[in-house]
């Protein structure tokens, strides 16, 4: 027999784990959006939602338009001037282009050697954004191949100072991808925020910014939300993926996607943030419709 005080804690915690399993109901139903109607599917308009292509290289990229233009999706990230076209068929915005050339994440502006071969590509591209209304391009450190922070920093400048001014007279913007180097793209250069920042401050100009790759930086940095918070004048662009694995953004992964977009939010970003995660669900338009949701706070 149990004595009253025994008894007493027992339905104390009893009420506690009530309280507990009821609040975790409500943050796994908040989490996982509901089935909706064609109208209630309508963005709110706070996010600018795009997608990127790569990640649904299975699809036709025809097809692929047509359903991302039926989620309510209003532009594609990754896309090289040849399918241009084809976006603009169904009035979708390039979010963040390629250069027309072959894209490496290897080989960057980190290195001397490859700026023969990148500032032409970046020459020839920016005015044919210009033409056509787009105003982001990506571009990559590339990898360290033994260099100290100093030179990588060096070497960028000097490269990307002679497409800088192009791209401030046309009003482009040329933004560097952070990538994880522990998993993903092992030995790349621009793999932290305040090496990404650094670079940023030293070359001084508006129409370079950083593409803040949510994923890649829970992976390498973790402390999203107070990274954004602390470097959002120098991000241009964010790009989502659940970690682990770089699947869905739902509640099988560990960051809370909601928190992270009302913290972009709050910095005042008017920009683009891409989906950018390889869905391991049969239903990979499904999943690209729920990530939206998710991330239409």
């Amino acid at each position: 027999m149990n004595p009253p005080s025994s008894r007493r804690k027992l339905i104390k915690n009893m009420i506690a784990g009530s309280a507990v399993l009821a609040t975790g109901t409500q943050l796994l139903s908040s989490y996982t959006p509901v089935s909706k109607s064609a109208e209630e599917l309508k963005p709110k308009g706070n996010i600018h939602h795009s997608v990127c292509r790569w990640c649904y290289d299975s699809i036709p990229l025809e097809s692929f338009c047509q359903s991302v233009k039926e989620i309510g999706i209003p532009a594609i990230d990754l896309v090289a001037p040849k399918d241009w076209p084809m976006l603009q068929k169904y009035g979708l915005y390039s979010s963040m282009c390629y250069v027309a050339g072959d894209v490496s994440l290897t080989d960057g502006f980190a290195e001397s050697n490859f700026h023969a071969k990148l500032i032409p590509q970046y020459l020839e591209v920016i005015p044919m954004m210009k033409a056509a209304g787009y105003t982001d391009v990506i571009c990559f450190s590339g990898s360290r191949r033994g260099m100290d922070n100093e030179t990588g920093w060096k070497n960028c400048i000097k490269g990307l100072q002679q497409i800088l001014s192009l791209a401030e007279k046309n009003g482009i913007t040329i933004q560097m991808e952070l990538l994880n180097s522990k998993l993903n793209h092992k030995d790349y250069m621009c793999d932290r925020t305040p090496w990404g920042v650094e670079l940023c401050k030293r070359l001084g100009s508006p129409n370079f910014k950083l593409l803040y790759d949510i994923y890649h930086m829970q992976i390498d940095e973790g402390d999203v939300i107070q990274t954004i918070h602390d470097n959002y004048d120098f991000i241009g662009h964010y790009h989502t993926a659940g970690v682990p694995g770089r699947h869905e953004i739902d509640e099988t992964q560990e960051l809370y996607y909601p928190a992270i977009m009302k913290a972009i939010l709050a910095t005042g970003f008017k920009g683009y943030v891409a989906q950018e995660f390889i869905p391991a669900s049969q239903d990979k338009i499904g999943s690209l419709k729920k990530a939206v949701e998710i991330c239409d706070i």
